[in-house]
């Protein structure tokens, strides 16, 4: 399962990410309220945990636009803020739980996995398409009318990135901080081995789309001309 978490505090993010993955979450850590707006426009997720008070923009106004867009996604807002008028207003912007710091690790596992059991319906179609490719994102595997092959985990995060926002520049570092663990330091040049891999791949299933490289500004997924 697959988790957001939008959370400024990076000693409380470092230590909810730890906990999550410990049990068996996937997690992508980010900041502020611009980047989980991003991250939920280019990426599926089964829950997202969300902070009210964020820099860049505010955890409510996030939930707002995605739900204005139809993003169902099952929320839990996170926050310091414990008035019951705070508790409304969030609940009525379309959050499906509410939880106030400090809390205890075991009841938020125990409210997302209320959260996500709430979800009866799928919350997207689990093939992405794009150009004459799609992604089936229940198995990992990339396909075409001509072939199909299974994509390693950091190979799928790629490609659902570049075919989520197809004819978008996707920089380096939006890579790099999405799909490799935020705490850790790899080079830029180990985007580019796995572009170069995916090219391949795309290649081998006779897909007719291209991985076009933009000096010093990133990748973007364009059909050929």
């Amino acid at each position: 399962m697959r988790l957001l978490l939008a959370e400024d505090e990076k000693e409380l993010s470092r230590a909810l990410t730890a906990i999550f993955r410990h049990n068996s979450y996937s997690v992508d850590a980010v900041f502020n309220g611009r980047e989980a707006y991003e991250y939920l426009q280019s990426g599926v997720y089964d829950g997202v945990v969300l902070d009210i008070m964020m820099p860049e923009m505010d955890g409510l106004t996030v939930l707002k636009k995605i739900r204005e867009q139809g993003n169902k996604v099952p929320v839990l807002l996170l926050t310091a803020k414990a008035e019951v008028d705070d508790r409304v207003t969030g609940l009525d912007c379309g959050a499906d739980d509410y939880l106030t710091k400090p809390f205890a690790a075991k009841e938020l596992l125990a409210r997302i996995r209320a959260m996500t059991r709430r979800s009866g319906e799928k919350l997207s179609d689990p093939v992405l398409k794009a150009a004459d490719l799609s992604l089936d994102r229940s198995s990992c595997e990339v396909f075409t009318e001509k072939g199909r092959l299974r994509l390693a985990n950091k190979e799928f995060q790629m490609l659902e990135m570049l075919m989520a926002e197809a004819g978008r520049v996707i920089p380096a570092e939006r890579f790099l901080e999405k799909v490799w663990e935020f705490d850790s330091e790899p080079e830029q040049n180990v985007v580019w081995v796995y572009i170069s891999n995916l090219r391949k791949k795309l290649a081998a299933v006779g897909s007719e789309a291209q991985i076009k490289a933009y000096r010093n500004l990133g990748y973007s997924l364009e059909e050929k001309a």
